[in-house]
């Protein structure tokens, strides 16, 4: 086999590729026996019909056609080990010369990584992150929800008023017809919270167990969401909320302190560990926004194309379905035109791609690996922000071959972890942050956020790569072998 290859442009190449008849042998071999399983011939056993008659009787075309098909691949794979390209998705083959006996010559192109000049220190890089700051008022929003957490509730013969919980049947009608899913009975809710329908909370102010009222709203949810409702409310009760005296022995009720002051203290410390990890985030986000404005990445087209529709697949089939939303109420909720959402959407998969390949290129230069320790910690993030076991995620890992795509997001973050470390990070206040601790574990947050839809597009054409090429060379071989 001999193959050439010609760059076309920065992000694809055509390999053309020429193969010897007799490097085809196998592959004859297998079509007769593929064949010989396949179909019947009066006075031969299945599987012992010589390839002379599936010759006469179904034509060499076909059996030219089917080890055509089960060749191709293999030397498509040959020529891109040999060039030692990086190929991005399936090639569009061409058939372009197939002689019966002689050769067979076909040409296939194919997007590629492109090569990526990386400056060689990243000290240049200066960016300002939020500086972090606890005040008391933070404290006391922290302990007031915890307060919160541990009201008591007792039943009142009164009318419902702020802040009461109040239990309520709901009946919701859409054009006079009560919906399947539109009724509901010993609901608790909040007066205030918010947590329910638009006016539900004017509704029953004022209603005693026992009153009744109608109000209109939009249903958030459910078979009708987007509709306008007419919703009847009816208080079962009304219950007011008690909240314990913030004093040395609410402290021992909700916590493991024995003292009000040890609790605000404790409060204080959690506050700050919170926000120095958000300031590790954001300052991972603005220094890989930096590191992509230093190098330019031309991006394929056809990949960036397949990643802007995985991207509205995700959310319009996964996302959105969830919520019981389609697209348009959700840009009519986000207060975005189509034309803003696509925009949105394929900037977002710009980024996504650039961040892929800045990172990858830096791994590949820095050398970067990968070990046990570092995937496991982070297939237990993976699994906590999934809401899966750590067991059931590695399993849903491991059973769909996405092993590979952690160790990338690791490596990856590991790659962000080290431009960081020659940044200069400084908050608002002109301080100079050490990101130590959290550093590799927010820039893989960083770059798992802007790679992650990336890496699933990937993996969709990796899957698809065999079958969709075999499925081309198939319509070539059939227009090669019918001429």
């Amino acid at each position: 086999m001999k193959s050439a290859v010609e760059t076309l442009n920065p992000t694809r190449v055509r390999l053309s590729i020429e193969v010897p008849f007799e490097e085809l042998k196998d592959s004859l071999d297998a079509a007769y026996k593929k064949i010989n399983q396949q179909v019947t011939v009066k006075g031969f056993r299945k599987g012992k019909i010589p390839a002379r008659v599936i010759d006469q009787r179904f034509g060499r075309g076909a059996v030219l056609e089917e080890a055509v098909n089960d060749a191709l691949p293999k030397f498509y794979t040959e020529a891109v080990n040999e060039a030692e390209i990086d190929v991005l998705g399936q090639p569009e083959v061409d058939i372009t010369e197939l002689k019966d006996g002689e050769t067979l010559n076909f040409t296939a192109e194919v997007d590629v990584r492109p090569a990526l000049e990386l400056p060689e220190d990243f000290s240049s890089i200066e960016v300002e992150v939020d500086a972090v700051e606890v005040t008391d008022e933070d404290i006391d929003k922290s302990v007031e929800q915890l307060r919160e957490r541990f009201a008591s509730t007792s039943p009142v013969e009164r009318a419902a008023e702020d802040g009461d919980v109040v239990t309520v049947d709901l009946e919701a009608k859409v054009d006079g017809e009560i919906l399947e899913d539109g009724v509901a009975s010993g609901v608790s809710y909040t007066i205030g919270s918010g947590e329910l329908l638009e006016g539900i909370d004017e509704a029953v102010k004022g209603l005693e167990a026992g009153g009744e009222a109608t109000f209109t709203s939009e249903l958030k949810g459910g078979s009708a969401a987007g509709k306008e409702a007419e919703v009847t409310v009816k208080v079962t009760q009304v219950a007011s909320r008690e909240l314990p005296e913030l004093d040395d022995e609410f402290a021992q009720l909700a916590s493991e302190f024995d003292t009000l002051e040890e609790l605000r203290a404790d409060s204080r410390k959690r506050l700050e560990n919170m926000k120095q990890y958000d300031q590790a985030t954001q300052a991972q986000e603005r220094v890989l926004e930096k590191l992509l404005e230093l190098v330019e990445v031309p991006v394929p087209e056809k990949l960036l194309e397949d990643e802007v529709n995985t991207r509205k697949h995700n959310l319009e089939h996964h996302q959105l379905g969830q919520m019981g939303l389609d697209l348009d109420k959700y840009l009519e909720i986000q207060g975005k035109t189509a034309e803003e959402f696509e925009t949105e959407t394929r900037e977002a998969a710009v980024k996504g791609i650039k961040t892929q390949f800045v990172l990858d290129e830096l791994v590949k230069r820095e050398k970067l690996n990968v070990n046990q320790e570092e995937l496991t910690e982070h297939l237990m993030r993976r699994a906590a922000s999934s809401g899966m076991s750590p067991d059931q995620f590695a399993q849903a890992v491991v059973e769909g071959g996405q092993v590979p795509l952690l160790v990338g997001e690791v490596a990856r973050g590991k790659a962000l972890a080290t431009v960081v470390e020659s940044a200069t990070v400084k908050d608002t206040n002109g301080e100079v942050i050490d990101l130590d601790d959290d550093e590799e574990e927010s820039a893989e947050a960083a770059a798992e956020t802007e790679t992650s839809e990336t890496e699933t597009s990937e993996t969709e054409s990796a899957e698809t790569e065999t079958s969709e090429t075999e499925s081309a060379e198939t319509e070539t071989a059939e227009e090669k072998t019918e001429s």
